[in-house]
C-alpha cells in the first residue's frame, strides 16, 4: 500500500509539472479596446467571444484599455495582439513606437470592425492595419463575396454570405493587401467603395503578419457560426499557430 501512496504521489507530480509546462508553452494574445471615440456596445460581447476561441483552440488571453501597456517588454509576451473595435487617438509617440518594434519583431496583428476608426494621424498605423474608415450607412442586410478561400480565416466559408452587419466604406486603402472578402454594393444601400469593395484582408506587413476584418459591429456577430469561424482563422493566421 505504501508503495502505491508513493507512486501515485510522483504520477501526480508529473502531471502537474506537464501542465505547468504546457501552460508555459501555450501562445498568448492581447486584447486592446480601447476607445477614444465611438464605443462599440458588442466589445464585451467580443472579448467572450475570444476567450472562448482561446480555450478552444490552445491560446491564452489577456484584456486591455490601458494603452500603456504598450511596452518593448510587455508586447513581447504576445504572440499577437487584437484591436477590437478600437477608436481614435490610441497611442502617444513612444506607445507607436513600441507597436512598430513589435510588428517588425514578428509579432501578429489583428483588427476587428473599428480599429480602422483609429489614428487617423499615423500613416504608419493605417498602412499596416490596411485603410481607414471613411462612413457608413445604416446597418442592414448585405452580400458578400470570398474572393480567396485558402486563408486560414476563409476556409469553409460559403462563396456567397448573407449577413447583417454595419458595412464600411475606406480611405487611403492599401493596395498591398491580399483580399478576402469583398461586399456586393448593389446588395445594399450606401456603400462608397465601387465595384470592388474590400471587408477582410490579409497582409505579411514589415515583418509581422497583420488580418483585418470590417464585420463585427453587432453584439449578435459574436454568436455567429460562420463569423467566429472567420474570426478564429484570422487569430490563429497572427500567431502564427495552425489549428
Amino acid at each position: 500500500m505504501k508503495r502505491i501512496i508513493v507512486n501515485s504521489c510522483f504520477l501526480l507530480l508529473i502531471a502537474a509539472a506537464l501542465f505547468s509546462f504546457s501552460d508555459k508553452a501555450a501562445p498568448k494574445v492581447l486584447i486592446f479596446s480601447k476607445t477614444a471615440g465611438y464605443h462599440h456596445s458588442a466589445i464585451p460581447n467580443g472579448i467572450e467571444a475570444i476567450k472562448k476561441i482561446g480555450l478552444e483552440n490552445g491560446f491564452l488571453i489577456d484584456t486591455t484599455t490601458d494603452s500603456t501597456l504598450f511596452t518593448d517588454g510587455n508586447l513581447k509576451q504576445y504572440a499577437a495582439v487584437i484591436f477590437l473595435n478600437t477608436t481614435g487617438n490610441l497611442f502617444d509617440s513612444l506607445q507607436e513606437q513600441a507597436l512598430v518594434r513589435y510588428i517588425h519583431n514578428g509579432g501578429g496583428f489583428v483588427g476587428i470592425h473599428a480599429a480602422t476608426d483609429a489614428e487617423y494621424k499615423w500613416p504608419w498605423y493605417g498602412k499596416m492595419v490596411g485603410g481607414y474608415f471613411e462612413s457608413h450607412p445604416k446597418q442592414q442586410q448585405a452580400k458578400l463575396t470570398v474572393v480567396d478561400n485558402t486563408h486560414p480565416s476563409t476556409k469553409g466559408l460559403p462563396k456567397e454570405w448573407i449577413r447583417f452587419d454595419e458595412w464600411y466604406s475606406f480611405k487611403n486603402l492599401n493596395k498591398d493587401v491580399h483580399v478576402l472578402v469583398t461586399i456586393d454594393e448593389t446588395s445594399y444601400e450606401g456603400g462608397k467603395n465601387g465595384a470592388f469593395h474590400p471587408m477582410a484582408w490579409w497582409q505579411d506587413f514589415e515583418g509581422g503578419r497583420v488580418f483585418y476584418t470590417a464585420l463585427g459591429h453587432t453584439e449578435a456577430s459574436y454568436t455567429e457560426p460562420l463569423y467566429l469561424k472567420h474570426l478564429t482563422g484570422g487569430i490563429l493566421y497572427a500567431i502564427g499557430k495552425k489549428k
